[in-house]
C-alpha cells in the first residue's frame, strides 16, 4: 500500500504562485515516478507535470515556463512550484505515483488540494 499526502493549495490572485508538495509512504518501489494532475468539474484529468525518480521531467504544454516540478528521493516527496498563475490553473490538484516512462498514471492517488486564482 502506497499513502500520497498533498498539501500546498489556496486561494492566489494572477500572476501569484503556490507551491503544493506530495509526501509519499509505504510501499514505494525503488524506480518511481510522480506526477501531478489537476481536474475542473466536468473535465476529465488531465497530467500537469511528472518526474522520474532519474529526474527526467515532462510538462504540458500550458504549463511550460511557469511551473517546476522537483523532488527529494530521501524524503520520497514531489514539489510542484507554480508561478505566473493565471484564472485557467484554477482546479483541484491531484499527486500520483506511477512507475511508467513516459509517465502513466498508477493506481495510488493523493486526495486531492484545491488551487484558486481569482482577483
Amino acid at each position: 500500500q502506497v499513502q500520497l499526502a498533498e498539501s500546498g493549495g489556496g486561494l492566489v490572485q494572477p500572476g501569484g504562485s503556490l507551491r503544493l508538495s506530495c509526501a509519499a509512504s509505504g510501499s514505494i518501489p525503488r524506480i518511481n515516478a510522480m506526477g501531478w494532475y489537476r481536474q475542473t468539474p466536468g473535465k476529465q484529468r488531465e497530467l500537469v507535470a511528472a518526474i522520474n525518480s532519474g529526474g527526467n521531467t515532462n510538462y504540458a504544454d500550458s504549463v511550460k515556463g511557469r511551473f517546476t516540478i522537483s523532488r527529494e528521493n530521501a524524503k520520497n516527496t514531489v514539489v510542484l512550484q507554480m508561478n505566473s498563475l493565471k484564472p485557467e490553473d484554477t482546479a483541484v490538484y491531484y499527486c500520483n505515483l506511477g512507475t511508467a516512462w513516459p509517465f502513466r498514471a498508477g493506481a495510488y492517488w493523493g486526495q486531492g488540494t484545491q488551487v484558486t486564482v481569482s482577483s
